[in-house]
């Protein structure tokens, strides 16, 4: 029986996991190696090396009514898209809502996590823990690992030839960026067109003297805002949109994805993308594109290598005089405290069953929380991990046979490692996996049940948002705000904004509930097919 739970890290990952250890009657300890909670989102201006944050402008690239602990709405006149210093205090008032923060150990780094030598029949951990230069061992059941996957900067500097021997310019990863002044006046160039690429090169655009993005792959770009500018995760993730793709051929929604982001602007002309394309990833970034139409940014292919003060591109074509080139190439999980025969079993997610669990091991008393990449926010991903995990932990949820779990991962495993560049390419449906996950639970909503039972709220969540709130209404951890927190979504949404107000006859809700009232035959429809012809398995897409 798990009691005694150590939590590695006090980001958001580390925190939600706090909280669900102790909703399941759990003993746990977090060890956080700085001195406050946030992980990368606590912004500082140091540039150490043992710490990653995120840098001084960034804003969220998913809204706060997708990325909210499911039990804690964020306050309704924060905005939607957040500053770093909003998700900040956001977390503060978690914490202080939880009472979390008298579990946890600030500036304590966990040294060593290590097997017990009886571990295949008691599952125990021994953890070493450095705190002013005096170590201390401790024994857990079990262990929570929340660091994410944002802990070493990935530097490729070997497929850059000339980069260190003859480049004479500065030389830096991302990491590093904390704000413009350093570049202004300079001739950059940006080598990584994900989020953080894009977002760095439309920065520097207005301070550097020029600004070259050197892109490897075939990018798509969108925007942060969707029909009548409401927020894109909120249109976009829905259940009616994942029944859609998982109902039509593969093809035709590949193809309805490119025509609708080509409607904003033609990426074949900007050089960023084709239809022709068997890859699909996709960045945020709503001024790249005025930027690159603009020259204030301008699009190149991949470095050839480097000399004294140039980059050689793959097409042939040189920039001279470079004064800083800037690596947007991602991060790595090393997991340095880790022991050599338990880090050896993961390479990425896929290794792990559910991206969570090693399957190898003989006591699944090891759990690695975030370690996963999604469409939509990683905070809800992490969220219902440790719901599941803890439930685990405590005796109510139950892990199949390891050698079923092996073999899933095994089967699900990609073919050939990729590098952290590509990670893009291991995304995977926010709502197929935390439905997949919630399923594990018994948290998931039976939304065919709710029709007959509370139509208006299984309509709102079939068609509306899949907002977190959705797996609290039924299971282990049920909140009786859930239902009240999912029909008044869309108030929060445009509360903040309601600071001048003009007269506007089309009321956006009233055209939700047209819009409801509308896809009732359908719903209706779907739910009578499903009862006739259970053949069709509509299940895992109406949420079952």
């Amino acid at each position: 029986m798990v009691r005694r739970v150590a939590v590695i890290g006090a980001g958001p990952g580390g925190l939600v996991s706090v909280k669900c250890c102790l909703d399941e009657g759990l003993e746990p300890t977090c060890f956080e190696q700085s001195q406050d909670i946030g992980g990368v989102w606590r912004y500082t201006e140091s540039t150490d090396a043992r710490r990653v944050s995120v840098y001084r402008s960034v804003i969220t690239n998913t809204s706060k009514e997708m990325s909210c602990f499911s039990d804690f709405p964020f306050p309704e006149d924060f905005p939607s898209y957040l500053p770093h210093s909003l998700l900040l205090e956001y977390f503060r008032m978690y914490a202080q809502q939880f009472d979390l923060l008298r579990h946890i150990r600030f500036k304590t780094t966990a040294l060593s996590v290590r097997r017990r030598p009886d571990f295949a029949t008691s599952g125990l951990w021994e953890v070493v823990t450095e705190k002013d230069g005096v170590r201390e061992s401790h024994v857990f059941d079990a262990v929570m690992v929340c660091t994410g996957h944002y802990q070493e900067p990935y530097l490729p500097l070997d497929s850059f030839p000339g980069i260190n021997t003859r480049f004479k310019g500065q030389y830096l990863h991302s990491q590093e960026y904390k704000d413009v002044e350093a570049f202004r006046g300079k001739r950059v160039l940006v080598v990584g067109i994900g989020n953080t690429g894009g977002d760095l090169s439309v920065e520097l655009s207005h301070v550097a003297a020029k600004v070259f993005l050197s892109a490897r792959s075939n990018t798509w770009v969108t925007s942060r805002l969707s029909y009548q500018g409401f927020p894109l995760d909120m249109v976009r993730s829905t259940r009616f949109n994942h029944f859609l793709e998982w109902l039509l051929p593969s093809a035709l929604t590949r193809r309805i994805k490119f025509r609708k982001l080509n409607s904003w602007f033609n990426h074949a002309n900007y050089g960023l993308a084709s239809t022709k394309s068997s890859k699909f990833k996709m960045i945020v970034n709503e001024e790249l594109p005025f930027c690159l139409l603009s020259g204030t940014v301008v699009l190149k292919p991949s470095v050839k290598e480097f000399r004294e003060n140039s980059a050689v591109f793959e097409d042939g074509t040189t920039e001279e005089n470079i004064d800083v080139v800037l690596f947007a190439t991602g991060y790595v999980f090393p997991f340095p405290f880790l022991e050599e025969s338990v880090r050896s079993l993961f390479e990425d997610n896929r290794s792990l069953y559910k991206c969570i669990f090693p399957p190898q091991l003989e006591k699944p008393t090891l759990a690695i929380i975030g370690l996963v990449q999604l469409t939509g926010s990683i905070m809800v991903g992490s969220e219902m991990q440790a719901r599941w995990v803890t439930g685990i932990f405590a005796g109510w949820n139950k892990l199949p046979p390891r050698s079923r779990m092996i073999a899933e991962v095994l089967k699900k495993k990609p073919p050939v490692k990729r590098n952290p560049s590509e990670r893009e390419n291991l995304k995977m449906s926010f709502i197929s996996y935390t439905d997949d996950i919630a399923a594990c639970a018994g948290v998931k909503p039976n939304v065919l049940r709710l029709l007959l039972t509370d139509p208006q709220l299984a309509l709102a969540i079939f068609f509306g948002p899949c907002t977190p709130y959705q797996y609290r209404l039924v299971g282990r951890g049920m909140w009786s705000g859930a239902r009240d927190a999912i029909l008044t979504q869309w108030q929060r949404t445009l509360k903040p904004l309601r600071n001048r107000v003009v007269d506007d006859a089309s009321s956006s809700s009233s055209g939700w509930h047209w819009l409801c009232l509308l896809a009732l035959p359908a719903a209706l429809t779907a739910g009578f097919l499903l009862s006739k012809y259970p053949q069709l398995r509509w299940g895992p897409a109406l949420g079952l």
